[in-house]
């Protein structure tokens, strides 16, 4: 597997993966606000993707000194579990170098929170619960994590 910077060529796959996720994000594959944040991102090297043969998990992030935040990591379906969003996660903590980092993720009482497995994922990886965080798209609730990078 490889992790690069995405590149234009990659939005479709963002729409695929994006597609596999609506039940828990609410719409995005026909959302111009979602496109234009993924080609913003894309244009500012703020996206990765993972790609073995094809494109199997994709990420946003950026930084608004002095916190750097993780904006949307989807992995697909048929590779969760294989160590695509660990790889992704840990190019982009390289990238931010030190200082607190934030993901909103799903509430403890949203559906998604254990299905899709987003926050034993963050929790494994060093992050924090803090506060809650404004509800989703979808109206379910989110929650602030948190890690500090050294």
């Amino acid at each position: 597997m490889i992790i690069r910077v995405a590149q234009e060529r990659d939005f479709p796959d963002f729409l695929r993966l994006a597609g596999q996720v609506e039940q828990w994000f609410g719409p995005m594959v026909a959302d111009p606000g979602f496109h234009r944040a993924v080609r913003e991102h894309v244009h500012r090297s703020a996206a990765l993707v993972a790609v073995t043969s094809e494109v199997v998990g994709a990420m946003l992030f950026g930084a608004g000194p002095p916190v750097h935040h993780v904006h949307w990591l989807v992995v697909d379906g048929q590779a969760r579990g294989s160590g695509v969003g660990r790889a992704l996660l840990a190019d982009a903590l390289r990238r931010f170098g030190p200082g607190p980092v934030e993901v909103i993720t799903f509430g403890p009482d949203h559906p998604g929170a254990v299905s899709s497995g987003a926050r034993v994922f963050y929790e494994r990886h060093g992050f924090t619960p803090a506060e809650p965080a404004e509800p989703g798209p979808e109206g379910g609730s989110r929650q602030v994590y948190r890690r500090i990078v050294t």
